[in-house]
């Protein structure tokens, strides 16, 4: 079954069939949905919503650029929300650079202190890096960040640079972006990039691939992630599909679950 390790349902753009759509996973070869927090609010539908949910698991943590409201209370609840029994992983955590707000002190701040509840709790982590590609790889360095593990989501560096994270330990993001006639940096990191490395995720609602690009995602799209990566790799969808749901599994300490 398909392991679909970074979702967002809480997003306003499923209020409308979200039941119907979450209820029609299974049907379609989706086994398993991590939903990830991206602010306190939808950390907190998350940790409710693995309990409503029975494929579903969840990540609490505050998105980059959502660090220039955060309070040390914040970590706090945080710290709270991941004891939940369905809760995996602290994030998505990160720097963002694409924006000139909140300032980079600011999210630098916010990633440590996440990166240091992770160590804290025992979790590995989603990591959101985007035109911060060195200044990310530095922090995690310096943080340890091997020790906890995790992915670095949506993954839009070089080959050379997935080297490091790999070598860190961590698992490459790969969604809908490879499937892109212009992707041609992402197709060389997975490429380059172990299959014992690779999850499979969407973003959704965001970066559905070929050929609903510009629509709402979900995870019934993550097949032609699947088979756009069996292509580069030169192997068959489905062992994509295995190979990529025993990498969640491990990831995120979920084995005989």
């Amino acid at each position: 079954m398909i392991f679909e390790t970074h979702a967002h349902y809480d997003d306003g753009k499923f209020d409308k069939d979200r039941e119907e759509l979450l209820s029609s996973m299974k049907e379609n070869g989706i086994g398993t949905i991590v939903n990830v927090g991206s602010d306190m609010e939808s950390s907190r539908w998350t940790v409710k919503a693995v309990e409503r949910y029975s494929m579903m698991y969840g990540a609490v943590g505050v998105h980059p650029s959502e660090t220039g409201r955060m309070k040390q209370e914040d970590i706090e609840e945080l710290r709270q929300l991941s004891q939940g029994e369905k809760i995996v992983a602290i994030g998505e955590i990160g720097l963002d650079y694409y924006w000139k707000e909140p300032e980079r002190a600011v999210q630098k701040q916010w990633f440590e202190a996440q990166m240091e509840l992770a160590r804290e709790v025992k979790l590995p982590m989603i990591i959101h890096s985007r035109d911060a590609a060195k200044d990310t790889y530095d922090m995690m360095k310096a943080a340890g960040a091997g020790e906890m593990g995790g992915v670095v989501h949506c993954y839009s560096y070089s080959k050379e640079m997935a080297e490091n994270f790999l070598n860190m330990g961590f698992y490459i993001g790969v969604g809908g972006v490879v499937t892109f006639k212009n992707a041609r940096t992402l197709k060389e990191t997975v490429q380059y990039a172990p299959l014992d490395r690779i999850l499979l995720e969407t973003d959704c609602p965001y970066l559905a691939p070929e050929p609903n690009r510009g629509k709402r995602n979900s995870s019934l799209n993550l097949i032609y992630v699947a088979e756009a990566i069996a292509q580069i790799k030169g192997i068959s969808a489905a062992e994509v599909i295995a190979a990529t749901e025993q990498n969640a599994k491990k990831v995120y300490r979920m084995e005989g679950r």
